[in-house]
């Protein structure tokens, strides 16, 4: 179906107190969650930030054991074998020092932790002095304390293991940033601690940077459907972005100055063949994920909707899956490290707009075409609008933009294979407008200002 949607004019954004800050660069704002098995040299091509899950229970056997960074209890040298190599190759590293096996679900944790808060605090100190960037070896820059505790980690006590670890990474290096474990505004949940609950707490609030979010673009429950199916990242039935916004919110009033970061976002996309192999609950459930050029198509417009936000990162979760049907078993940029449709798709976007940041809304209609513009970092010269119909349907729509910023030097559809960006054949009649076919796939539009 095809749409004629004039743009008469081009708005321009107000600027509310929330968006005062300066936005990031968009290579300072997109990461990718890694692990033991991340080859930096393959997805340095699509983000310079990455993020690790590193396990508590993988440093010692038990807390209150002695503490041996940069060594694991199974020999493993964190150095040598995981963040070396990731900062060789240009990453900056979020380190998220997960509970693991000392957390909810080994039902004697809470004994675990009896006495140890001194030990927690010296924990946070070695990690930091070890680390940090303060230290010899800049290995990281942000350590998160936990993961996604949420409401099933007694509320008391980690309010008081945060406090022990924080103090602990603040006394050995004040420049690393302290990050939450994932929160949400209002009531906690499996996933989430409450913002209000745990992180406005005047014994906390001093205490961390940055406020961590996971984000999923989850359907509203249907009969038929299991509960982790995704929709388009714009969805108006979906709490995706409002998460975020409530958050944003949550700052604005109890936590003025700190920043906040989507830690994990992402869509699953298996093979056919994978999907008629599903087994357990996913098969029993009918779980369905998204196809490969719709993990594409969600995922960058996905990044666009949070730049568009007062945020500073967002993180992808994940960069390699085995093409297993299943939530979070698929969401890789790679399929057994051989690069998906998304893989291309982020690459085009991190190439294109790396040193670029968000600049304003130039157009904006709900259900037919968002128009975004970036402007270049140390050249206001250069701007790029990214054009898309947010849709979770196969629908075109034939925009007219007026008030162009400058001359249209080049034109690129989001890209799905490693093939050069294909320019659209859509000469431009008059230099000051332009009238042309959007779709889910986001278009670029390169303009000089001379």
């Amino acid at each position: 179906m095809k749409l004629l949607l004039p743009i008469l004019c081009v708005l321009t954004a107000t600027l509310t107190l929330a968006e005062v800050r300066p936005k990031p660069l968009m290579k300072d704002f997109m990461g990718i969650n890694g692990h033991f098995q991340f080859k930096p040299e393959l997805y340095a091509q699509t983000c310079r930030l990455v993020r690790n899950y590193h396990n508590m229970n993988w440093d010692v056997k038990t807390p209150g054991d002695p503490i041996t960074f940069p060594h694991c209890v199974n020999k493993v040298d964190w150095n040598k074998h995981v963040y070396g190599k990731w900062v060789a190759q240009g990453f900056e590293v979020d380190l998220c020092a997960q509970f693991g096996t000392f957390g909810e679900e080994n039902e004697q944790y809470l004994n675990l932790w009896q006495g140890q808060a001194p030990w927690i605090y010296d924990y946070g100190y070695e990690m930091a002095k070890y680390f940090g960037p303060s230290g010899d070896h800049k290995l990281v820059t942000s350590i998160e304390i936990g993961n996604e505790p949420g409401n099933d980690f007694d509320e008391a006590l980690y309010q008081k293991l945060f406090i022990q670890m924080a103090k602990g990474i603040r006394a050995a290096d004040p420049e690393l940033k302290i990050v939450s474990a994932t929160a949400q505004s209002g009531t906690a949940d499996k996933y989430s601690k409450s913002l209000e609950e745990t992180f406005a707490s005047p014994e906390i609030l001093p205490l961390y940077d940055v406020i961590n979010l996971h984000v999923y673009a989850v359907k509203p429950k249907q009969a038929g459907q299991s509960p982790w199916d995704r929709s388009y990242p714009e969805d108006p039935r979906l709490d995706y972005l409002n998460v975020v916004d409530a958050a944003i919110a949550f700052r604005n009033q109890q936590a003025v100055g700190k920043e906040v970061w989507i830690t994990e976002f992402g869509y699953d996309a298996c093979t056919e063949e994978a999907m008629l192999t599903r087994e357990g609950w996913a098969k029993k459930l009918n779980w369905t994920g998204v196809s490969d050029q719709q993990q594409a198509q969600y995922i960058v417009r996905s990044f666009f909707c949070f730049a568009e936000r007062d945020i500073q990162r967002a993180y992808l979760y994940f960069f390699n899956d085995d093409d297993k049907a299943s939530v979070h078993a698929a969401s890789g940029l790679t399929r057994n490290f051989v690069p998906k449709p998304s893989f291309w798709a982020v690459k085009q976007l991190y190439e294109n707009l790396g040193n670029y940041r968000f600049n304003r809304i130039v157009h904006k209609v709900d259900a037919h075409m968002y128009v975004y513009e970036f402007i270049h970092g140390s050249n206001e010269n250069k701007i790029i609008w990214v054009l898309w119909s947010p849709t979770g349907v196969n629908r075109e729509a034939t925009l007219t933009l007026h008030d162009l910023p400058g001359e249209l030097t080049r034109v690129e559809k989001m890209a799905l294979e490693n093939i050069p960006a294909k320019s659209i054949d859509q000469p431009l009649h008059d230099p000051h407008s332009l009238k042309i076919t959007i779709t889910e796939s986001p278009i670029y539009l390169f303009f000089d200002m001379k």
